[in-house]
């Protein structure tokens, strides 16, 4: 069996909320800061600074009551729009430097550097570990420089690990559980830095004795499962630092605006990295065919024209486009792609960004017609479905999914 390495990281921008508003006026720096509604009006609290939270404001806690424990602070209802286009360049900035990004919320990105070793190794770095550890601090410290956001990271060897590194790497640090200290890292901890764990799990988990997290380890099933249920054995693994290293699916902090019927303009998504292999080039088209596809079934439109966007580690960009039967067909669109990447990419550099666009776009007939559609439009529809009710990430096309699963066999 490989020993798993630490290459999964959690990465939070701290405050987000907060640290937004202080971009847009910066004499909210120092002093404490609410978003969440007016001062003594209705709504909950959702930042604070730390300055506020010094007082004992809490995300989730009523306006009121915030009102009340910090009656000098700042209240601000927010700035939404803000937080969604900071929220965009920040994941825009962490895509340079790994080609597998999952948001989980508008201000908290998961990252897999596994294998991102060979990219990034300096002569200086002790071993592989540190290597990545240097990669961290400098993707937070770019988020930094470049938005003037904060973000603390942390890195293990799992998903709920890299978690709870993160948030006691907090404000503006990064931690690093190396592979084998898991359990020794966790154990002192109190049971709610554990993902999953909340105040009613951790009163009743008090109750029956059970404080830290090498107490919910040892604990027998009699004591855990009247808490956790089904759940008991994952989150032993958890307290233990042995969880899953699977990344779970996209949340998007932000949607692309597509309101139905519009075939004004195009469609395009895009994504920028470090350097990438041919492998994980495959993989990335399809998922950005995938993507421009699904955003087109929603407008309920077609395209006549596919264009591919691809730019060199040198910076070199390239545009191709070509023509083709009105489609918003996935496996179409993407086999429409490859013949254009395979034209485009006459250089051995390695690609830093991928891009496909829909252009010349035209309206779907009646859905009446639907049982006439042919076997990939019947397909893509089914996919729509199943996404709509279980997220985007509930199927994928096959060379989506054979990065992950590459992935989870090393």
């Amino acid at each position: 069996m490989t020993t798993r390495r630490a290459r999964l990281c959690c990465l939070d921008l701290d405050t987000f909320f907060v640290s937004v508003e202080r971009l847009l006026d910066p004499g909210l720096h120092g002093v404490a800061v609410v978003v969440g509604g007016h001062k003594g009006g209705r709504g909950v609290v959702t930042s604070a600074s730390y300055e506020a939270r010094a007082f004992g404001v809490r995300s989730g806690m009523s306006i009121r009551d915030a009102s009340a424990l910090a009656p000098d602070a700042v209240f601000l209802p927010g700035h939404h729009e803000q937080y969604t286009s900071y929220s965009r360049r920040a994941r825009e900035i962490v895509e340079r430097f790994s080609p597998t990004v999952v948001a989980a919320s508008i201000d908290e990105q998961y990252v897999d550097f596994h294998g991102c070793e060979s990219l990034y190794r300096k002569a200086e770095d002790a071993d592989d570990d540190a290597t990545i550890l240097r990669v961290v601090r400098t993707m937070t410290k770019t988020i930094d420089d470049e938005l003037g956001l904060p973000a603390s990271a942390g890195i293990a060897t799992s998903k709920s690990l890299a978690k709870v590194a993160c948030t006691l790497a907090k404000p503006r640090g990064v931690r690093f559980v190396r592979p084998g200290e898991e359990e020794a890292f966790l154990a002192p901890l109190p049971v709610r830095k554990l993902p999953g764990i909340g105040p009613v799990s951790e009163a009743k988990l008090a109750r029956a004795g059970i404080v830290t997290l090498a107490d919910l380890a040892r604990a027998p099933d009699a004591l855990l499962r009247p808490v956790f249920g089904a759940y008991t054995a994952g989150i032993r693994r958890d307290a233990r630092g042995l969880g899953g290293a699977d990344l779970g699916r996209e949340r998007p902090a932000f949607r692309e605006h597509d309101p139905r019927g519009l075939s004004l303009g195009s469609i395009s998504n895009e994504r920028t990295f470090a350097e990438t292999s041919a492998s994980d080039t495959a993989s990335i088209l399809c998922g950005l065919c995938e993507r421009v596809c699904a955003r087109a079934r929603s407008r309920g439109v077609r395209a006549g024209c596919v264009t591919l966007r691809l730019r060199y580690s040198d910076f070199e960009t390239i545009t191709r486009s070509r023509s083709i039967a009105p489609t918003n067909v996935d496996v179409e669109v993407h086999c429409a792609v490859l013949a254009l990447y395979r034209r485009a990419r006459t250089r051995r550099l390695p690609v830093r960004l991928l891009g496909v666009a829909l252009s010349k776009l035209s309206l779907e007939g009646p859905q009446l017609q639907l049982p006439a559609m042919d076997g990939g439009a019947r397909r893509a529809r089914t996919i729509d479905a199943v996404r709509e009710k279980y997220g985007y990430d509930a199927l994928h096309l096959a060379t989506t999914t054979e990065r992950s699963k590459r992935r989870s066999a090393s």
